[in-house]
């Protein structure tokens, strides 16, 4: 087998700080996890852990940044002709549901506790609004406001859904995320046909 270069296993150990990382974030929190914590986790020494981070800031920033480029990564490579696709996207990852929610709940309370943290969080938040806007474009060619503002409510209602989904789960479906962008898409498709009929109708006056 070959040997891993200096640089690969470099990665290989921090995506194992990462993994240990994210495990108790979700079972301690961000303030109840301590640096050597992680590093015993993973496997390692509070040396590896620094060769890697500057600290539990960085981790925990670069952490949800990760997953959230996954995530998004996945999306992307959707067909988004259709909706069926992206239902079955949110029921596959459904099991991580409450692992997902709870490190990004963490996180951003973490970040709320240390304002100095906020602009590396907004750019992941940004990041994640720019990837929805580009597929609402896609599903709307004529939308009825700025794609970038409707992006914004489907972002604030999946964080939303997801809460209310592990909180009360009876009767809130596993693609409960999808199937409300579904209709976001059905009553934005109506009003941006409306609006030049409503333009005709005053042009008639």
């Amino acid at each position: 087998m070959d040997r891993l270069t200096r640089e690969q296993s470099r990665q290989q150990t921090k995506q194992r700080l990462l993994a240990a990382a994210a495990e108790l974030f979700a079972e301690r929190g961000v303030n109840g996890t301590s640096v050597e914590q992680i590093a015993e986790r993973a496997g390692f020494s509070r040396g590896a852990f620094y060769g890697n981070f500057a600290d539990k800031h960085e981790l925990a920033l670069d952490l949800i940044v990760q997953r959230t480029e996954r995530e998004l990564d996945e999306v992307s490579q959707l067909d988004h002709s259709t909706g069926e696709p992206l239902r079955q996207f949110h029921r596959d990852r459904a099991r991580h549901h409450a692992e997902w929610l709870t490190l990004r709940l963490e996180l951003v309370l973490h970040v709320l506790r240390n304002p100095e943290l906020r602009p590396r969080l907004a750019e992941r938040e940004l990041f994640a609004r720019d990837a929805i806007t580009s597929g609402i474009t896609c599903r709307l060619p004529d939308p009825p406001a700025d794609p970038a503002f409707l992006a914004l409510i489907v972002h604030a209602l999946e964080d939303g859904l997801l809460i209310q989904k592990l909180l009360t789960p009876e009767g809130n479906p596993d693609d409960v995320v999808a199937q409300a962008f579904e209709l976001l898409i059905a009553s934005w498709t109506a009003l941006a046909a409306a609006k030049p009929q409503a333009a005709a109708g005053a042009g008639e006056t």
